[in-house]
């Protein structure tokens, strides 16, 4: 999604539209966007000096790694695991395309409860209907009520009017039903909310849709089609007002869903879309979790993020309206249906045009780039990985969909150690991000200080699992640190090449020094396993800068000039 939004902005800039290209154009322009931003990334690896096996690069759409997501598409559909189904799912009016719940992000947002009149059939009496959201009242089948609120048992089975509309519904009962909200009476929208989709499903309820993808209302909703929900909300309001079917209005602070990728309002939609069945993948990794073979977290508080999402995920929506991605290897043609690896080889197959969710294809990493499903000498080698160091704004984007694929292809975790760190924020703590003008380019630095004092203070400067507050005056102090270690260095090297080391006749300075160092390695090997980089830097630092610096070098010069002064 995030690529595929640049790219149409890009478009966008020059005056073209996504939809004046055909599928195979859009793509293109797609690859040219991948291939200027991989360069930039490769610039940036070598700059940084990461010490990788750079022979083993992967891209997520690489042929290879292609074949192993259609293999296991193809392995769980077989598996009943993978299946196609019509649900409320989180809708992206802007990009079009579904989102999973991990995709939207929710924010407190001050609104408004509207109590609406729907009156009893033939009667000037009703019932109050609290909601927030009014203009998806053409999508209203039902009214629904808590059996056990004793205020309301005696209307269940009644027929109300939905106002505005004059379509007739019944009043339900159903459980779900929070007695505690608004008036404790419902307004049901299958169409429309997750909620009300599960309790039209209970009791066989119409479905009526009254919303299209970009988030305007439809024909059904008369002389609002083709406004925006937000728009059509004000207008219908207004019409209710003047109808004297608005009892009250209170002022209401709730949670908004966004879409994390384009920041559009989330719209729960009623769609035909790929799932795939979560409960028994979640519990196959909770059982390996609970033994000594399940993952181990640095800091072990993580794991609690790990157990919770699998303790309450739903079915992941894994089909993405989208061009750029793993095309889903599904094939159609009239009422048939088939899934494998290649298209048919009769004509008349029409291949589904979705891709998949981005986290499908990175859930099968750990070992989909070492060659799987081919039996590889690297998959023999380095499956299961020992280490995944990653942040832990992904562990249930990432390193549970990598831990349940696993699990399920080869009965085993992908990797011993799952190494958490924080994000990198700005000086006063915040996120970085364009808006906010306060993100730091790591170039830039490096140019400034040198690629060792800014690895240095990335990998030193907090405990794991703690974001890092970047200073830019703490950058300059590790670049201080950096310059007296090349100086000290130099020194050494000057002095060292003049004449030869006895080892076997040392000075008490030599002997303390050497007790200092292995002291300070033991300490130092002992964080290292614990994966304690903060500590091993200040070790590193306080022995060099202190011990080293300004004692030893110190104490060692007054030798070199007695030296001197003998031989001249």
């Amino acid at each position: 999604i995030a690529t595929e939004s640049k790219v149409v902005s890009k478009l966008k800039s020059e005056g073209r539209s996504k939809w004046d290209l055909t599928r195979e154009e859009f793509l293109s322009e797609c690859w040219k966007w991948k291939e200027e931003h991989a360069n930039n990334i490769r610039k940036q690896w070598a700059t940084l000096g990461l010490s990788l096996d750079y022979s083993k690069e992967r891209f997520t759409l690489d042929e290879g790694l292609n074949n192993a997501v259609n293999y296991v598409f193809v392995d769980l559909y077989n598996k009943g695991l993978i299946y196609r189904g019509e649900r409320i799912i989180n809708w992206d009016p802007i990009a079009l395309t579904a989102l999973s719940n991990e995709e939207v992000i929710y924010k407190e947002e001050k609104s408004h409860l509207y109590y609406l009149k729907y009156f009893y059939e033939n009667s000037n009496d009703y019932i109050l209907v609290a909601t927030t959201r009014p203009e998806t009242i053409y999508g209203d089948t039902a009214v629904a009520v808590n059996p056990k609120d004793d205020k309301y048992k005696k209307v269940i089975g009644q027929n109300v009017i939905v106002p505005l509309v004059n379509r007739v519904v019944q009043v339900i009962g159903d459980d779900a039903v929070l007695t505690d909200f608004g008036t404790g009476a419902l307004k049901i929208t299958p169409a429309h909310a997750v909620e009300d989709f599960e309790i039209g499903e209970r009791h066989n309820l119409e479905i009526i849709n009254s919303i299209n993808p970009d988030g305007t209302l439809n024909e059904c909703t008369g002389k609002y089609n083709k406004m925006t929900v937000s728009n059509a909300r004000k207008e219908i309001v207004k019409d209710l007002q003047d109808l004297n079917l608005i009892d009250k209005i209170e002022d209401y602070t709730h949670s908004v869903g966004y879409s994390e990728r384009t920041d559009a309002l989330v719209e729960p939609y009623l769609s035909k879309q790929w799932f795939v069945k979560m409960e028994s993948l979640a519990k196959n990794l909770l059982d390996v979790q609970k033994t000594e073979n399940g993952i181990k977290f640095i800091p072990k508080r993580f794991e609690k993020i790990l157990n919770h999402w699998m303790n309450n995920c739903k079915d992941w929506c894994i089909s993405r309206q989208l061009y750029w991605g793993h095309r889903i290897p599904v094939w159609y043609k009239e009422d048939q249906i088939f899934v494998g690896m290649k298209a048919p080889e009769e004509a008349g197959w029409i291949q589904d045009n979705d891709v998949l969710d981005t986290w499908f294809s990175s859930a099968l990493w750990p070992f989909s780039t070492l060659g799987w499903p081919n039996k590889t000498a690297d998959l023999e080698r380095y499956f299961p990985n020992d280490l995944l160091v990653t942040g832990y704004d992904i562990i249930f984007f990432w390193v549970a969909r990598m831990a349940f694929s696993s699990v399920e292809q080869f009965g085993k975790v992908p990797f011993k150690d799952c190494l958490i760190h924080g994000l990198i924020r700005d000086k006063q703590g915040r996120k970085m991000s364009k808006s906010l003008g306060n993100g730091v380019d790591p170039m830039d630095m490096i140019s400034k200080y040198g690629a060792d004092s800014l690895r240095f203070y990335l990998s030193t400067s907090t405990a794991p699992g703690m974001d890092l507050r970047f200073d830019e005056e703490k950058l300059k102090s590790t670049w201080n640190f950096v310059n007296k270690l090349w100086n000290a260095s130099r020194f050494v090297l000057t002095n060292v090449d003049q004449r030869d080391v006895d080892l076997t006749n040392l000075n008490t300075e030599d002997k303390w020094i050497l007790n200092k160092l292995n002291k300070k390695k033991k300490n130092t090997t002992k964080y290292m396993e614990k994966y304690e980089f903060n500590n091993v830097g200040s070790l590193i630092y306080n022995f060099f800068w202190n011990d080293f610096c300004d004692s030893y070098i110190e104490m060692v010069k007054y030798r070199l000039n007695e030296l001197s002064t003998q031989s001249t």
